[in-house]
């Protein structure tokens, strides 16, 4: 495969990490439909904050809806053990996807292909771009979608998938990608889900959700 770079170097840390990341994504497919909102939340929280935060923002979602406690979302993301940039804007996200969320879960009961439910979450949830619907899709078990992040998009220049790393991405621009990065998962015998989760944990050194 001359038009990829480190492909052994790849081979080998897939190996070495292969068992727990396949744990992870078996972990992803067996989430409870009732922690769906959760996941979505979660999605809805990570631009432009850390997954680290928007994980803790949704452990305090959550705690507060177990013991039925009224909640001021803008101020639950503002506070705790981590800032949510965008509180506000992201808090109405939150109230807005809550509310409508049983069309949505009825839309995720239906399935289909995971592309067609990425396309339908990103014209009806507001807050969701390509991405952010890639990553709620495979965080509650649908695979073959990229997320495409700056941890994600380094490596791919890093293998020679990509020239260089887009400054933004069009919709246009990230399906384009998204194709690229499937070539070079069929090419090196690796599924994407895999991959997506090998080049966090080498940002990162974990691997997260």
């Amino acid at each position: 495969m001359p038009e990829y770079r480190g492909v052994e170097d790849l081979l080998r840390e897939h190996r070495e990490r292969r068992d727990r990341i396949r744990r992870r994504l078996a972990e992803f497919a067996a989430v409870d439909p009732s922690h769906y909102y959760y996941e979505l939340a979660y999605c809805l929280l990570t631009p432009q904050s850390s997954a680290v935060n928007a994980g803790a923002a949704v452990e305090r979602l959550q705690r507060a809806d177990r013991e039925g406690a009224a909640v001021d979302l803008a101020e639950l993301l503002r506070r705790g053990g981590g800032y949510i940039r965008f509180h506000n804007t992201k808090a109405k996200r939150l109230a807005e996807a809550r509310a409508a969320f049983p069309l949505i879960a009825g839309r995720l009961g239906d399935r289909g292909s995971p592309a067609e439910l990425r396309d339908w979450l990103v014209r009806n949830v507001k807050g969701l771009g390509l991405k952010e619907a890639s990553h709620f899709l495979r965080n509650i078990g649908c695979r073959d979608l990229a997320i495409l992040d700056r941890h994600i998009l380094r490596n791919l220049k890093r293998h020679g998938v990509i020239r260089s790393v887009p400054a933004s991405l069009t919709p246009r621009r990230y399906l384009a990608v998204e194709r690229s990065f499937r070539r070079f998962a069929e090419a090196v015998g690796v599924p994407m889900d895999e991959l997506d989760l090998l080049f966090w944990s080498r940002e990162t050194g974990e691997i997260l959700k």
